[in-house]
């Protein structure tokens, strides 16, 4: 089991920067792939990015790659996604998700276990 609180979401304007932090509580933390999924308004959820249990295999949506960077410190129980180069079209709640298992996996469907959410909103 692991519980997941995210934090760092607020409005920022396009171009901008904005680091997001996930704080995980469970003793296994590290035998976990943790992922940074989000859900624009009236939209499904959709995958951003993941990290392997080492932090050594990340995935990012094609949407984000180059601009946002996931990373975790395993010592502290901690995942952050930085994101650069706001645009507007990045502007949901997103969601820190946890998954059992080596795979770095993309598909919603596949995380085990969600935080609450923190909202992002990106103006132009």
């Amino acid at each position: 089991q692991v519980q997941l609180v995210e934090s760092g979401g607020g409005l920022v304007q396009a171009g901008g920067s904005l680091r997001l932090s996930c704080a995980a509580s469970g003793r296994t933390f590290s035998r976990y792939t943790m992922g940074w999924l989000r859900q624009a308004p009236g939209k499904g959820r959709e995958f951003v990015a993941a990290v392997s249990w080492s932090g050594g295999s990340t995935r990012y949506a094609d949407s984000v790659k180059g601009r946002f960077t996931i990373s975790r410190d395993n010592a502290n129980y901690t995942v952050h996604l930085q994101m650069s180069s706001l645009k507007p079209e990045d502007t949901a709640v997103y969601f820190c998700a946890a998954r059992a298992g080596m795979a770095v996996v993309s598909p919603p469907e596949d995380y085990e276990f969600w935080g609450q959410g923190t909202q992002v909103t990106v103006s132009s």
